[in-house]
């Protein structure tokens, strides 16, 4: 089954209030194509889920966000992103911030259909005083441990950015880790995969091992081709963070008048095409 689609198709499936789980790591290969065409669409009112990069940011900054769950929002090489901290201290979002391995856990037992996985994260810490949501368990075991319940984090749509994937929905990683992002696709009811480069499925093995190949078809109901897809964020070993321009996504955000500007120069586009121009331009090329 040929699976190729469009990011503006994609986007397309989204409607207010959904919940949307977004791949990738702090300002690690996020599939930023199709946060930018989600910029461009009406949405609104998003739950959004992610290990937060500039896709939170970003989506904060246009008020597409009422709730964000999070394990961190980070540029890596820049500590905070900016426009997540102004609505975090601002109020302007419902914020729900987990302990990392809690958030893997959430994300797992959705990925099996269970309502909760047990685990140790979590005790100890501020999380259960402030998530007095939050239950725990005990061990019906002889150690009878008491655990928390971490509760499950179905998503309605999930989209991820992977080096390679081919027309049935196959993909693959090429860097230094996958960041939960099968997790991601298990736990949606619509999945998408945007990709640096579409191969045929035989050429899978000339770039990666067997072990790159974590994402199979199943996992996935459409497939995009966007070259430069996770730009400014990195995908190695297709291209590093484009530290020049974060930097200048993050000065930006200083201020409104500048804030402005960014966004009239590299968001408010009719599309890639068009955002990679601007780019071109910004490096003097």
């Amino acid at each position: 089954m040929d699976k190729r689609t469009t990011a503006a198709a994609v986007v397309a499936e989204l409607r207010d209030g959904m919940t949307l789980g977004i791949g990738g790591w702090g300002s690690r290969r996020k599939p930023m194509a199709l946060v930018r065409e989600i910029l461009r669409s009406p949405v609104k009112d998003l739950t959004v889920v992610s290990y937060g990069g500039p896709d939170v940011g970003l989506l904060c900054a246009a008020g597409k966000v009422r709730k964000l769950v999070y394990g961190f929002v980070s540029l890596d090489s820049i500590p905070l992103d900016p426009h997540f901290r102004r609505a975090r201290e601002t109020g302007a979002i419902e914020a729900v911030e987990f302990d990392e391995g809690m958030f893997q856990l959430g994300l797992y037992a959705a990925s099996i259909r269970l309502p909760f996985l047990p685990t140790r994260a979590g005790l100890g810490s501020d999380v259960l005083r402030l998530h007095p949501e939050l239950r725990t368990v005990r061990s019906p075991y002889a150690d009878g441990e008491e655990l928390v319940a971490m509760p499950a984090l179905p998503l309605d749509v999930a989209i991820v950015h992977q080096n390679r994937a081919d027309a049935r929905g196959n993909a693959q990683y090429l860097g230094p880790d996958l960041y939960f992002d099968d997790l991601f696709l298990g736990a949606a009811r619509r999945r998408f995969v945007s990709c640096e480069q579409l191969v045929e499925t035989a050429d899978f093995a000339k770039s990666g091992s067997l072990h790159t190949l974590r994402i199979h078809r199943g996992l996935v109901d459409g497939v995009v081709e966007t070259p430069g897809g996770a730009h400014f964020t990195e995908c190695p070993p297709d291209y590093g963070r484009d530290e020049a321009f974060q930097r200048e996504y993050a000065a930006a955000a200083k201020g409104e008048e500048a804030w402005t500007a960014f966004r009239a120069r590299f968001l408010d586009l009719a599309g890639e095409d068009e955002y990679r121009e601007a780019l071109r331009a910004w490096r003097g090329k």
